[in-house]
C-alpha cells in the first residue's frame, strides 16, 4: 500500500491530455482560452489588494509601527520565492489544479491530496474571511447613505455575544447592540451576517456564467481600486508629519513580527492564477509574468500605502481599527474622501471573492479528473463552459459559514493551509527532472548552488535568535507550544540545510521552503490544532473514497 500512496502523474501524458484538449478529461467541452498576461496580472491584484490593504494593515502598523514595511517586504521576498517556483511548474504543468497537480506529479498522490485539501482552507474558507470584511465595509457605506440594516443582520453569533458582554461588564448602553435587539427562539438569538451571505451568491453566479464575464469584471475592480489607492497616496501624501515616523521600529524587531498572520494574509491570492492555467492561451509564458508582475505591483503599493497612513496619523492610533484608509482620512476631517474609500474597499473585497471562487471549483475539477472526488465535480458547463457543479458547492460552503463564523481562527487557518501548500510548491521544484532543451521553455528557474549559502544564512539566523534557541531547548519540558514549534522549524532546518549542502540544492526553492516554513510556526497554536482536525478529516474522506476510486489505483483482475 505504501507505494501506492505516492504514485505520481506523469507530465509527459498530462501534455500531450492539454496538446489533444482532452486535458479537463471530457472531450469537446473544455474550457475557454480567454486569458493573457494582462488578465492574469489583474486577476493577481484582484485576488491580493483587498481585505488585507483595507483592514488588516491597521492593527499589523499597531504592532510594528512605520516598520512594518520591512514585514511587508519580507513577507513579498517569500511570497516571490515561491512565486518563481510556481512559474517553474507552472511553464512545465501548464494545466488546473495549482499546487495539487504540482505535487501529484513530483511527490504522489497522497500529498496532492493532502495539498487539495488544504487548498480548500485559502480558496474558500480564506474568502469567508473576506465576505465578513465585504459585509463591514458595506455597511458603513450603507449608514453613509442612510440606510440602517438591523444590527442582529450584519454580523456573527460569537461578535455579537462577546460586544454585548463587554458592554454590561463596562456599564455601556447595550440597547442597541445586535445581541440586545436580535429576536429570539427559546434562548437562541437569531444573529446572521446576512450581506456577507448576499454577496458571495452574487458572485458565485458571475463564476458560474462564464470565465469571460468574470475577467471583465475583475479587471474593472481593480482599475478601479488602484485608482482610489493613487488618489490616497497623492493626497495623504501632503498631509504627511515625519514626526509620526519617529520611532520607526517603536516595539523593535518582535513588534513587526506580531503581524505575520495578518500580512501573509494580505499576500494570499498571487498563486490563484495558476489554477486558470487550461483558460490562458499561452500559459508557459503568460502564467509566470502574470504571477510576478502582480507580486511587484502589489508590494509596492504596500510600502507607498503604509508609510503615507503611518505619516498621517501616528502608529499608536490603529489598534482596533478595522478601516485604516478611511480612519486616515477621518482623522484629518477630509470624511467625503474617507466615505469614497469605503466605497472603494467594498469593490477590492468584491473582487478577492471573484478571483477565489474562481479558483476552488478547478481545483476540485482537477481532484475529479484523477478519481479523487466523485465525476461531478470535474463536470464542465455545455453552454458557461465552466466547472458548473464544483462552483455552486463553492458557493455554498462559503455562503452558509459566512452568515454564522467568527473570522478570527479562520485567518490563521488560512494562512497554515496557504504556506503548507507553498513548502510544497518549492520543495517539488527539487524533484522535477531535468529537461535537456530548456530553451523549449518560456520560463527557467535560475540555479544558484545553495550549498555554501544556505548553512552560512542557518547559521546568521541562529546567532540572532540564539538566546530563543537557548531558552527553548533548556525549559523543553514547560515550553509554550509555540516554542515547540519553533524548535520544529529548527531541526527541519537543519535537515534542509544538510541536505542541500550534500545534494547542491538550487537556492531559490530552499529559501521558499525555509521562509514559508518560518511565517508557519508564528501563526498561534490553538489554530493549528484545529488545522490538524480538518487534514485528518480530509485523509479519512481519501482512504474511504479516493485512494479506491483512484484513475492511478491498480484494475481488478
Amino acid at each position: 500500500m505504501s507505494n501506492s500512496l505516492f504514485r505520481k502523474k506523469s507530465i509527459v501524458n498530462l501534455l500531450q491530455d492539454a496538446q489533444d484538449g482532452l486535458s479537463d478529461a471530457h472531450g469537446s467541452g473544455g474550457l475557454k482560452k480567454v486569458l493573457n498576461v494582462r488578465d492574469l496580472t489583474f486577476m493577481g491584484i484582484a485576488a491580493v489588494i483587498g481585505a488585507g490593504i483595507f483592514s488588516t494593515i491597521g492593527q499589523a502598523a499597531y504592532d510594528g509601527g512605520p516598520g512594518v514595511i520591512f514585514l511587508f517586504l519580507i513577507t513579498a521576498i517569500t511570497c516571490g520565492f515561491t512565486a518563481l517556483c510556481y512559474a517553474e511548474f507552472a511553464s512545465r504543468v501548464p494545466v488546473a489544479g495549482s499546487a495539487y497537480t504540482y505535487s501529484y506529479v513530483t511527490f504522489g498522490e497522497l500529498a496532492a491530496w493532502i495539498i487539495g485539501w488544504a487548498l480548500i482552507l485559502e480558496y474558500s474558507i480564506g474568502n469567508i474571511v473576506v465576505a465578513i470584511s465585504w459585509s463591514s465595509y458595506f455597511n458603513n457605506v450603507l449608514v453613509g447613505m442612510g440606510i440602517h440594516l438591523p444590527a442582529w443582520l450584519t454580523t456573527d453569533y460569537k461578535t455579537a455575544q462577546a460586544a454585548y458582554d463587554a458592554a454590561v461588564t463596562a456599564g455601556t448602553d447595550t440597547s442597541a447592540l445586535a445581541w440586545a435587539t436580535a429576536p429570539t427562539l427559546g434562548s437562541w438569538h437569531v444573529i446572521m451576517n446576512i450581506p456577507a451571505f448576499v454577496i458571495v451568491i452574487l458572485v458565485t453566479i458571475l463564476a458560474y456564467v462564464g470565465i469571460k464575464e468574470s475577467k471583465k469584471s475583475a479587471n474593472f475592480m481593480v482599475g478601479l481600486k488602484i485608482v482610489v489607492l493613487m488618489i490616497v497616496v497623492a493626497i495623504g501624501v501632503f498631509y504627511i508629519n515625519t514626526d509620526n515616523w519617529t520611532p520607526f521600529l517603536p516595539n523593535q524587531f518582535t513588534g513587526v513580527l506580531k503581524g505575520v498572520s495578518a500580512v501573509f494574509f494580505a499576500y494570499i491570492g498571487f498563486d490563484a492564477i495558476s489554477t486558470t492555467a487550461e483558460e490562458c492561451a499561452n500559459p508557459q509564458r503568460d502564467l509566470p509574468r502574470g504571477m510576478i508582475y502582480s507580486l511587484v505591483i502589489c508590494t509596492i503599493i504596500y510600502v507607498i500605502v503604509t508609510l503615507v497612513i503611518t505619516g498621517m496619523v501616528n502608529y499608536s492610533e490603529f489598534q482596533h481599527v478595522s478601516d485604516p484608509l478611511a480612519y486616515v482620512f477621518d482623522k484629518i476631517h477630509l470624511e467625503k474622501i474617507g466615505y469614497v474609500i469605503s466605497i472603494s474597499a467594498v469593490v477590492a473585497a468584491t473582487s478577492v471573492i471573484l478571483v477565489f471562487q474562481i479558483g476552488q471549483p478547478r481545483i476540485w475539477m482537477s481532484m475529479s479528473r484523477d478519481g479523487l472526488l466523485p465525476k461531478r465535480f470535474g463536470k464542465v458547463h455545455p453552454k458557461f463552459q465552466t466547472p458548473s457543479f464544483s462552483t455552486i458547492l463553492t458557493g455554498v460552503i462559503v455562503a452558509i459559514p459566512s452568515l454564522f463564523i467568527d473570522s478570527a481562527i479562520v485567518t490563521d487557518l488560512t494562512s497554515i493551509g496557504t504556506l503548507f501548500a507553498f513548502v510544497l510548491v518549492c520543495g517539488g521544484v527539487l524533484l522535477l527532472p531535468k529537461l535537456e532543451n530548456k530553451a523549449a521553455k518560456k520560463f527557467n528557474l535560475p540555479y544558484i548552488n545553495g550549498q555554501i549559502i544556505i548553512p552560512v544564512m542557518l547559521a546568521v539566523f541562529c546567532f540572532f535568535f540564539r538566546e530563543r534557541i537557548v531558552d527553548s531547548f533548556t525549559n523543553l519540558t514547560h515550553e509554550s507550544h509555540q516554542e515547540i514549534l519553533f524548535i520544529i522549524f529548527l531541526v527541519l532546518a537543519v535537515a534542509i540545510t544538510i541536505a542541500t549542502a550534500i545534494k547542491k540544492l538550487s537556492l531559490i526553492p530552499v529559501l521558499g521552503m525555509l521562509c514559508c516554513l518560518y511565517l508557519m510556526i508564528e501563526i498561534p497554536a490553538k489554530s493549528w490544532i484545529v488545522f490538524f482536525g480538518w487534514m485528518a478529516f480530509g485523509l479519512a474522506i481519501y482512504f474511504l473514497y479516493g485512494y479506491r476510486k483512484s484513475k492511478l489505483a491498480p484494475k481488478a483482475a
